[in-house]
């Protein structure tokens, strides 16, 4: 593609320890790709200094804003909010402790000229406990059952959108379905999908907040709703 303008998506709860490190990254990434984008931080109702942070950031750095929503949705209500208030030509999704490589962000963005998303894979497994594993497989056979989406990580952590794609999309989640929702959705209009391959680095510091019980207790609940009523 010629240089198009980015916005990255950076959904966020209790990253204290990551959140400067992940914007520093961000903002050296994207002065390499692009002269025009933006950081767009989400705080999912963090309990920790991490909205302090990216604030003390932002005052520095007029390319960085962030957004504060009151009620912690389990992170699909942020994710929600960030691609809506996106403004840029390409939106660059990924988790807040900054776990694709940057070589690789630019391989993704490479293939996404002929393609309307491009979403990631992990080559290698990223958390080996045997209960995410296991949710993890659960979760993408019953997207791939209920929804028809031949995607080998719905949840993949590197997602890439054309902004046409969003436009033409309105989720209904809160919840880490939005990701499923948004793809079944995409699949509907007609947009093209790839999928890339990645081994992601593992997180060094702070917690995952995707394992928690009210995160799939939601996710399943919104997984349903959607099922059963379109």
């Amino acid at each position: 593609m010629n240089q198009f303008s980015i916005s990255f998506v950076f959904p966020m709860f209790n990253e204290f320890e990551n959140i400067g490190n992940t914007i520093a990254r961000a903002s050296k990434l994207a002065q390499e790709l692009t002269d025009d984008y933006e950081i767009v931080v989400i705080d999912d109702a963090s309990t920790d200094k991490s909205v302090e942070t990216v604030k003390a950031i932002a005052e520095e750095d007029p390319y960085v804003k962030i957004i504060c929503l009151q009620d912690n949705t389990c992170m699909g209500g942020a994710i929600k909010k960030g691609f809506k208030s996106a403004t840029k030509e390409v939106i660059i999704y990924t988790d807040s402790d900054f776990p694709a490589k940057e070589d690789d962000i630019k391989k993704a963005l490479s293939i996404l000229g002929d393609a309307d998303i491009v979403t990631s894979y992990s080559l290698a497994i990223k958390n080996p406990k045997f209960t995410r594993i296991i949710i993890s497989k659960t979760y993408n056979y019953l997207i791939q059952l209920f929804f028809g989406l031949n995607i080998r990580d719905i949840n993949g952590a590197l997602k890439i959108y054309k902004r046409k794609v969003l436009e033409a999309i309105s989720p209904k989640s809160n919840s880490s379905f939005i990701h499923s929702e948004i793809f079944a959705e995409a699949v509907k209009k007609g947009f093209n999908i790839k999928q890339y391959g990645i081994i992601f680095e593992s997180r060094t510091k702070g917690k995952s907040s995707g394992a928690r019980m009210n995160v799939i207790v939601k996710t399943i609940s919104d997984m349903l709703i959607y099922r059963f009523s379109r």
